[in-house]
């Protein structure tokens, strides 16, 4: 373990306070759930939204293929012409959406199940500098498809049709400035809210009416937002003491505000290199679990109820320094991959949830993201191959591997999974697999 002391002095917070307990590891804490917190799961069926409809990383399906022939799972279909982007795929009410930035625009696209085209749109301008191609995932909510595009513009269309309900700039909106590798934030959307992280001077974390578009709050900004602009990861909901805490990063820090009022009530800071935050944040056990790479590492940070809202004091923090692959925690142990900057190296880890002690290391992947389902991790390397490892704490146990792509290092859309189907995207393709045991 290794003691963040100036932080902690920053917080106020002693050494000894610091290094209270943890809860253990338990099927209770996997759900996310606790006495006092639960991720808020989206009440809309399938897969709605970023990461799933906890925006965990978690499937809950099950009778999964327990191993795979040398070249993968069957292959069901094959889409292509999805333009260039890393963003996921959602599945809603019988249609999946996906955006990829063609021809100088953002494209939001619509298929069927069997993988036909129903509909393509356009979500304003594509991101042409660092790294091009479309950033976040849409969120279906209410009968609604939002989504915002990399240059802060949130749009709300009708998924029957594609046609724009309406729009906002949220860096205009807000007094907000574009980050450097562009905005990739995932719309949450809840209780008829769009909330959304422009990082802006008027507001850091906003909420917009989902019906309108119209402002319902803005929170503060943090101290200095000239120098401290949104990241890049997408916010997570949590039901805590009876409050909905909204938790998202900024590019030096982790911010919780009230999901009611807009009401900050913590800010951690946790620097990183490049300010380049973009692992969105998971919740454990009345804990936030926060990774930043470039060697900034991972710190877990427990969520303490206090009067009317609430404050946070880390519990540990570790070298696993993962930049957008993700983490998920299943039966108290933290799975994800570390940035090539510890140890020098690529490495997937393997943490205790409750210490941070390390259980295993692995240099058999390049770093990439990871979903669970079924006992299994499914991790894509960045470089395009797709591996099913067994979720145990003991070691890497690799079951299969296959070559979705050979990708340029840059495989970064996460792996999606449902009703027996393995979604896998890089850029312009979109390939479903058949996952079931049956």
């Amino acid at each position: 373990m290794r003691c963040a002391n100036s932080l902690w002095s920053v917080l106020g917070i002693t050494l000894s306070a610091a290094l209270g307990g943890l809860n253990s590891g338990s099927a209770e804490a996997e759900e996310g759930r606790s006495q006092l917190g639960a991720l808020v799961a989206s009440p809309e069926p399938g897969w709605p939204q970023w990461r799933g409809p906890r925006r965990d990383g978690i499937s809950r399906e099950t009778g999964l293929l327990p191993s795979w022939p040398e070249a993968g799972p069957p292959v069901l279909w094959e889409a292509t012409g999805l333009g260039k982007g890393f963003s996921s795929p959602i599945l809603a009410e019988g249609s999946l959406y996906l955006t990829g930035d063609v021809a100088g625009e953002c494209r939001v696209f619509a298929l069927d199940l069997d993988g036909k085209p129903k509909w393509q749109t356009s979500n304003g301008e594509a991101w042409t500098t660092n790294h091009q191609g479309a950033r976040s995932s849409c969120t279906y909510a209410g009968g609604r498809l939002y989504h915002m595009n990399a240059h802060g513009r949130v749009a709300c269309f009708d998924p029957a049709t594609g046609k724009e309900l309406w729009t906002v700039n949220t860096l205009e909106r807000f007094a907000g400035e574009e980050n450097e590798w562009g905005l990739a934030e995932s719309v949450l959307v809840d209780g008829g809210r769009v909330f959304v992280t422009p990082g802006g001077k008027l507001g850091f974390m906003t909420a917009l009416d989902a019906k309108t578009g119209e402002t319902v709050w803005a929170s503060e900004p943090v101290p200095d937002p000239d120098d401290e602009r949104t990241g890049y990861a997408s916010p997570i909901l949590v039901q805590f003491d009876e409050k909905r805490l909204l938790v998202n990063l900024s590019e030096k820090s982790v911010v919780c505000v009230d999901a009611a009022t807009g009401k900050q009530l913590w800010r951690y800071l946790h620097p990183t290199k490049y300010d380049a935050s973009c692992a969105t944040p998971v919740f454990w056990n009345d804990c936030v679990f926060h990774t930043n790479p470039s060697g900034a590492g991972c710190v877990m940070l427990r969520i303490m109820p206090a009067g009317d809202g609430a404050s946070v004091k880390p519990i540990w923090e570790g070298g696993l320094d993962n930049i957008s692959g993700g983490a998920v925690i299943v039966d108290g142990f933290v799975y994800s991959a570390a940035h090539n900057n510890y140890k020098g190296r690529n490495i997937w880890m393997c943490l205790d949830a409750g210490s941070g002690d390390v259980k295993w290391e692995s240099t058999e992947l390049v770093q990439g993201s990871v979903l669970y389902a079924d006992g299994r991790l499914y991790c894509l390397a960045e470089d395009g191959v797709m591996a099913l490892v067994r979720a145990t704490p003991e070691k890497c146990d690799i079951v299969s591997r296959f070559e979705f792509v050979k990708a340029k290092r840059d495989a970064w859309a996460h792996p999606v999974i449902l009703d027996g189907r393995l979604y896998l995207r890089y850029h312009d393709v979109l390939r479903c697999y058949d996952l079931n045991a049956k």
